[in-house]
């Protein structure tokens, strides 16, 4: 029998609603794989609902200067603030995050929208001299008007706050759809909408089980923008969906990250940094460190100093001082768990991990060992597949072309990371990574002034700073004839 489970309901046109055929699904803490939460299992109905109410919220919404739309967003800023315990325990036990990392969590989301807020009195527009006389072109900065937020599991609130910010403050709405295995911090945090007296149907909430519910909103007709964060094979579903709409995208998808190590780097802050970068929130953060790619002359060094790193990772409760919790499903580990066996069979060796952590606190829920392969090669499905789990290959190349040619041999360019004292070396990395991010001589990290996009099959678009907030704003061209 279940007990104390709670039901988080969704949010739409201000009011608070069950499914219309009051179906729901269970979430499950990915600790102990306990029931604890439900949601709605919204059907075409609810969907439809929630995307009349956007539409008939984004007129009145737009026509506010942006200025009063940022102080909307401040307002939101300051009832989250008291409420950072909350969020930071919730999300520990929906996602499996460590308390730190939850917290951290946290205060990136406040500053993901106070930053769009901020960004009010930075929209611009231009004005050119037209070829006739006593006429003007101006470019104008128009919303595209009501717009979709679907979210992935790594980041169930910072995800909100990333695309929630931009898309309000640049006069859309927006519908929010979190990962069906992480439902809960998007309900709660439309209570702090609802604190902060949005008008109604600004913000929008459904929750699905399935993908159902997410293809139903991408082909709706009243879609104008789709954002998406996850991954690669579900970016190419949604562009293919939202093509008879022919809907704006941001999509921020899958990539698997080199770590490249040149023999004249510092051996010790590569390794260190390259653990910080590979098992971070469990190694489920699209810009990790999902391959290193070390030069043969230092490989050994390299390896030796990481593995000295992760054996001290301590792994457990989320909710105590520990280093690293659970994966968010068990399929994925699943999955991951069969490519290193794969790996194996073909030459890989395990250096550490590659299984469930042993006691009897890990008998439920879903955990994997910090893990180090050594001995791969790019044929390996650890080495040609993102994982997105702890897990740590290592390829020893020869130099760094060899590198370069590993890493751009790739149909996806997320992000990727160099450790090197050879400037030469880092301006080739930049002119020629086929990434829409590089890391050089530095860990995994991000700031808000910055871009976060892909290149190739990483996606399009990009969140973040001034162009992330550009991507949410289409162009209207206006000639404007005039007397002298």
């Amino acid at each position: 029998m279940i007990h104390n489970v709670k039901h988080y309901p969704c949010f739409i046109h201000g009011e608070w609603i069950n499914a219309s055929n009051n179906k729901t699904f269970e979430v499950t803490d990915p600790s102990t794989e306990q029931v604890w939460a439900t949601v709605p299992d919204c059907t075409r109905e609810d969907i439809e609902r929630a995307m009349q109410s956007a539409k008939e919220a984004q007129i009145s919404w737009q026509m506010l200067s942006a200025i009063e739309r940022g102080r909307y967003i401040l307002r939101l800023v300051e009832v989250l603030k008291p409420k950072r315990e909350h969020f930071a325990k919730l999300l520990v036990r929906e996602q499996g995050k460590t308390l730190a990392e939850a917290y951290g969590e946290f205060d990136d989301t406040l500053n993901y929208l106070t930053y769009s807020a901020e960004a009010a009195r930075r929209i611009q527009g231009e004005i050119f001299p037209s070829d006739a006389p006593n006429e003007q072109i101006y470019i104008n900065r128009v919303p595209y008007g009501v717009t979709l937020g679907l979210c992935a599991y790594n980041y169930p609130l910072a995800l909100i706050g990333r695309k929630i910010g931009p898309a309000l403050v640049t006069g859309n709405t927006m519908v929010l759809k979190a990962h069906e295995a992480t439902p809960v911090t998007a309900s709660e945090f439309c209570k702090a909408v609802e604190e902060a007296e949005f008008p109604a149907g600004v913000i929008n909430l459904v929750s699905g089980a399935g993908i159902d519910v997410s293809s139903q909103l991408v082909t709706h007709p009243m879609t104008r923008l789709v954002s998406l964060t996850g991954s690669t094979r579900a970016g190419q579903a949604i562009y293919k969906a939202s093509s008879e709409n022919v809907s704006g995208l941001v999509l921020e998808l899958g990539g698997k990250a080199a770590f490249i190590v040149l023999a004249d780097a510092d051996i010790d802050k590569a390794a260190e940094a390259a653990v910080i970068s590979r098992y971070a929130n469990c190694g489920q953060v699209c810009i990790c460190n999902e391959l290193v790619l070390v030069e043969a002359s230092v490989a050994e060094e390299f390896t030796q100093r990481v593995i000295e790193k992760v054996q001290k990772i301590r792994v457990g409760d989320p909710m105590t001082d520990i280093d690293m919790g659970p994966s968010v499903t068990q399929q994925g580990l699943d999955r991951v768990a069969s490519m290193i066996k794969e790996s194996v069979a073909m030459g890989a060796k395990l250096a550490i991990g590659g299984g469930r952590p042993q006691g009897e606190q890990f008998e439920k829920g879903h955990w994997f060992e910090p893990t180090v392969l050594t001995g791969v090669t790019c044929d390996m499905p650890v080495a040609k597949e993102e994982m997105f789990a702890p897990v740590m290959p290592i390829i020893a190349v020869d130099n760094f072309d060899e590198a370069l040619e590993i890493a751009n041999d790739r149909e996806d360019g997320l992000s990727s990371y160099i450790y090197t004292q050879n400037v030469n070396r880092i301006m080739q990395t930049i002119n020629h990574l086929e990434v829409g991010t590089v890391f050089v001589n530095r860990q995994i990290t991000g700031n808000v002034q910055g871009y976060h996009s892909g290149q190739k099959r990483s996606g399009v678009g990009g969140e973040d700073g001034i162009h992330g907030i550009e991507n949410y704003l289409q162009k209207r061209v206006v000639y404007w004839s005039y007397d002298a």
